[in-house]
């Protein structure tokens, strides 16, 4: 078979067929992590503080590993180092760490489809590993492109053209890409192709960092390790999910790329979207990744088309004042939708995905709301449903609103809560960024927590004809103040959909 070919087997695996089984590659022996893109933003505040922090914490072994900065930028190693160190967490307690880590990297300037510029990182890679006294194929090289997706193929070409390992045996190369992954189904898929052309899949690690997030790897063990929830996870029990993303602040200088994605292909379309699969899915037949993915594939392709009235975008108003916005953007600053899934559990409950910038409150959780009690005799209806929330971030925890009796010697009920607030339940432990996971996962070879390219695929048909309507301006966003919970008009399709809001009930996290 063709390395651009693939196979959806009978049991809906996805994989290519040449690629040999990663049970065999070794996980140990010299690593060369290559960061393109080194001197950009998100290098500088998510990678190299991710690697840093594995490296600290043990993960990455000075006598193994070697770090590669390369990027346009014509700056020295001293100044790539410089510029990473602020984004370092450090005092004096681990100052001397901080510093060995900075030794670990080496810094190569170079165009991203110059020839003479990927030779001169494979011969610094390659002596590297000379020096780690690696034989040939034995040595693992890891690329992360924290890179714009536009760069993507070329850069791909020129890693397969002159920096890959040397041999098959016993080595590996392995690429990770960002997210989002194009703009729509067609854009998406064309870039997809011109990298499957040069990696098989098992090679590429889409990563999403949402699911590098405790929380939302957690949802798995709650939902298939407890007995309790595994009765009541159905349209039986269940009222509806909201899954919601919101910020109390706008663009912040992003205009100008933001105004070109929008909220959805930004946050709903990739990050909530993720969340929707790991909380519909079926329960996989073992832990193995691509079980896993393959039941996330599953519910993709249940979902039926979004029906316009069941969207609600909106715009903050003063966005498009940035000077990098057009004057006559028609692009989202914040949606709510309504999914709906056609398979024997979900069938009609809507899964309602909101996500907003410039809103009263920042915050990310799952809130999945269960039915009224039938025969209610304590006519506490107007108090609110129970309710099971995932607080995602920030302090993250895991709540059940439910009814008690108020205490006192009347008879008389109100909304309470069991709590796990991990802040106060695993004091002294390090909930790790999830962007360290992730780097983690890569080096292992765990496929896990990364988005296969059928369900990119699927996740692109769910949206792109949306996507299309508001790009042609048939769908505008309704325009609402910054520091609003945003257009009322979501509030009122959240009511239609069935959604009922809870009246006097704030939670708030444990202190110490």
């Amino acid at each position: 078979m063709d390395s651009g070919e693939w196979c959806v087997e009978k049991r809906g695996s996805f994989r290519n067929e040449s690629f040999r089984d990663n049970d065999n590659v070794p996980e140990t022996g010299c690593l060369s992590i290559i960061v393109l893109g080194a001197s950009g933003d998100l290098a500088k505040k998510k990678t190299f503080p991710a690697l840093f922090n594995l490296y600290r914490q043990g993960f990455l072994q000075s006598n193994e590993v070697h770090i590669f900065g390369y990027a346009r930028s014509k700056i020295s190693n001293n100044d790539l180092k410089e510029r990473i160190s602020g984004y370092l967490s450090q005092g004096k307690e681990n100052a001397e760490e901080v510093s060995d880590f900075l030794q670990l990297i080496e810094y190569i300037s170079g165009g991203y489809d110059s020839e003479e510029g990927f030779q001169t990182l494979d011969k610094a890679i390659y002596e590297h590993e000379i020096s780690r006294n690696s034989t040939e194929g034995s040595a693992r090289r890891l690329f992360y492109l924290a890179l714009p997706p536009s760069v993507y193929p070329p850069v791909c070409r020129m890693i397969k053209s002159y920096c890959m390992n040397k041999s098959d045996l016993g080595g590996w190369t392995r690429i990770v890409v960002e997210k989002p992954f194009g703009k729509d189904l067609a854009s998406s898929e064309e870039l997809s192709a011109q990298i499957g052309e040069l990696f098989d899949e098992p090679q590429i690690y889409r990563i999403d960092h949402y699911l590098g997030k405790e929380l939302v790897q957690n949802l798995l063990v709650l939902r298939f390790a407890n007995r309790f929830f595994l009765p009541l996870w159905n349209r039986d029990n269940i009222a509806n999910v909201q899954i919601v993303f919101r910020e109390d602040f706008g663009t912040d200088g992003r205009g100008g790329y933001f105004d070109e994605y929008g909220i959805i292909r930004d946050i709903i379309q990739n990050h909530l979207l993720q969340v929707f699969c790991l909380v519909a899915m079926e329960k996989p037949i073992s832990l193995k990744p691509e079980h896993i993915r393959d039941e996330k594939v599953k519910v993709l392709q249940s979902v039926v088309p979004i029906k316009d009235e069941e969207v609600i975008l909106g715009q903050y108003e003063g966005y498009r004042d940035d000077p990098t916005v057009p004057d006559n953007s028609n692009t989202p600053t914040f949606a709510t939708m309504v999914l709906r899934i056609h398979n024997e559990r979900w069938e009609g409950v809507p899964f309602i995905l909101k996500a907003g910038k410039a809103l009263n409150s920042r915050k990310a959780e799952i809130r999945v709301q269960f039915k009224d009690v039938p025969g209610d005799i304590f006519k506490c209806k107007k108090r609110g449903r129970n309710e099971f929330v995932i607080r995602l971030q920030p302090s993250e925890a895991m709540y059940m609103k439910l009814m008690v009796k108020q205490p006192g010697l009347e008879m008389s009920t109100a909304q309470s809560e069991l709590d796990l607030s991990y802040r106060q339940r695993y004091q002294g432990v390090t909930i790790p960024e999830a962007y360290e996971r992730l780097i983690l996962d890569t080096i292992r070879g765990d496929q896990q927590h990364f988005v296969r390219r059928d369900e990119l695929k699927v996740a692109w048909e769910i949206f792109t004809p949306l996507l299309h309507r508001i790009d042609d301006g048939e769908l505008k966003p309704i325009p609402y103040k910054a520091g609003s919970r945003g257009p009322v008009e979501a509030d009122d399709l959240l009511r239609k959909a069935g959604y009922v809001q809870t009246h006097g009930y704030i939670w708030i996290p444990p202190t110490l």
